[in-house]
């Protein structure tokens, strides 16, 4: 949070029971609130530095405060090592804090020359978690830690919290560490996993992303917003706007799993909210961000995709670089096609070369 701003100014006075739905201007990312309350435009990337401190705070408010970084590389134990085609995978679990372990598979090429690039991998919503974009699940479309690994990328793909091996009461382990959702637990999980990659001897610490399908896809989003350390994104089938979210209707964010302020405090009503994905993917500039997004996904109403691509445009070419914001709209469902995800590994491979 800058210093000196008012948190009122920084959450747009959002963090307050709201009596009435009002326009929280989520879709007008050249706006930024003054120290007045009033909305001046974005004309610069100083301004832009305060409206994204501004989408920062909003996020924290929903999904609690990203706890202090922990300067050391994470603690880390082998259970069992098996080579595969191309590479070998080691299933592995690292501690995020004391006591805390993540299960997570890491998958290293056979071939090596200097330091490779590395890929952290979210799964999307299924029970044996990492172990599908590990390569271990039945949908072979969904296996992209091992794909990469096979194309020279060191992959690590952790468990998200009640997923995979993770502990099954992960409700009373991400709440009583103190975290206000399992959003933010996971978001500083795989921030841990970021510094694990960095520590290895076999990754270039500057050439790191990560990519992600479903619950995988939002949680890249979110992860890329507070760790400027990743340098590319992928998400398949993973947001849109609340608004067009089934119709407005939020409620499912306010899971346990996900975040319960969402209901408690904002009413799961989308002009309550003090963020959406517009400003999520405003916030990613000029890193880039490569979208997948099929016109038969039920789950994310894909006008509600293309309108946070149209409001995020502006923030890229403040930057000069719209190049690095990518959509595609493959005559699909919710699923993440092989030909899309040609497309999207040499998105990665240009923006990590």
């Amino acid at each position: 949070m800058p210093k000196g701003w008012p948190v009122a100014i920084l959450l747009l006075g959002l963090l307050a029971a709201a009596d009435a739905p009002r326009d929280p201007h989520h879709g007008r990312l050249m706006e930024y609130a003054d120290a007045s309350g009033s909305l001046r435009p974005v004309r610069s990337r100083s301004d832009w530095k305060i409206r994204r401190a501004q989408i920062v705070a909003g996020m924290e408010a929903v999904m609690g405060p990203l706890p202090a970084r922990d300067p050391k590389p994470p603690a880390v134990e082998v259970a069992e090592e098996v080579r595969a085609e191309g590479y070998i995978r080691r299933k592995i679990r690292y501690e995020a804090a004391a006591g805390d372990w993540i299960p997570a598979y890491l998958l290293i090429p056979n071939q090596r020359k200097g330091r490779l690039p590395a890929m952290l991998c979210l799964h999307q919503t299924t029970k044996i978690g990492k172990g599908e974009p590990a390569g271990l699940g039945g949908k072979p479309d969904l296996h992209y830690a091992a794909e990469l690994a096979a194309r020279g990328y060191v992959t690590l793909a952790p468990d998200y919290p009640g997923f995979g091996d993770s502990p099954p009461d992960y409700d009373a382990q991400v709440y009583s560490r103190g975290f206000a959702s399992t959003t933010m637990k996971a978001i500083w999980n795989h921030m841990r996993a970021i510094d694990l990659l960095q520590s290895m001897a076999e990754v270039d610490r500057r050439r790191i992303g990560v990519i992600g399908h479903s619950l995988g896809g939002h949680n890249t989003l979110f992860l890329g917003v507070f760790d400027q350390r990743v340098r590319v994104m992928v998400t398949s089938c993973g947001f849109n706007s609340f608004p067009k979210y089934y119709g407005g209707k939020i409620a499912p964010w306010g899971q346990t799993r996900y975040m319960p302020r969402v209901e408690s405090e904002f009413g799961s009503d989308p002009a309550r909210m003090p963020f959406d994905f517009p400003e999520v993917l405003g916030a990613l500039a000029p890193r880039a961000v490569f979208i997948n997004a099929p016109l038969g996904d039920t789950n994310f109403e894909v006008s509600g995709v293309k309108d946070c691509v149209r409001a995020a445009e502006p923030v890229y070419k403040l930057f000069g670089k719209p190049q690095r914001l990518v959509a595609v709209y493959p005559d699909a469902g919710h699923e993440f096609p092989e030909a899309i995800r040609e497309q999207a590994y040499a998105f990665v491979g240009r923006m990590l070369r």
